[in-house]
């Protein structure tokens, strides 16, 4: 793989451009048809109505949610965050285990990580004996 990279010329950013202007193209063409083209101008309070997965409207959309709401949220995207964190520490402690370079790192990254899901592990019995998990 690397030799065929190695071999092939240097292009530029002409690929780029030759991309660009065709994504640029389908969608003045998608919008120019779109525009032009007939549509069915049926209208009724059926057909205006906004679709909700087949659900009839039941009161307003502007509704105030419960704030736990957002606390479980927000507790979702930080506990994704800090998995998706897992990941890079645990392919770096697999590299310094099999790296001669790096080898001699191989028990701080373990205990960076250690340290790091205690801490996860911490935050989350604080949020669950609060009961901000609890959506009630």
């Amino acid at each position: 793989m690397t030799s065929i990279l190695a071999e092939s010329p240097n292009l530029g950013y002409g690929p780029i451009a030759v991309l660009l202007g065709v994504v640029f193209a389908v969608g003045i063409v998608i919008l120019l048809l779109t525009h032009y083209l007939p549509k069915a101008t049926r209208h009724g309070p059926e057909k205006d109505a906004a679709y909700e997965s087949g659900m009839p409207i039941v009161g307003d959309a502007r509704q105030r949610f419960n704030v736990k709401f957002y606390l479980v949220a927000m507790m979702f995207l930080i506990f994704d965050v800090e998995l998706i964190l897992m990941y890079p520490w645990a392919m770096a402690f697999l590299k310094s285990r099999t790296s001669e370079p790096i080898a001699d790192n191989a028990p701080m990254i373990f205990w960076v990580g250690v340290v790091f899901f205690i801490i996860v592990t911490v935050g989350f019995i604080y949020e669950w004996g609060k009961g901000i998990l609890r959506y009630d």
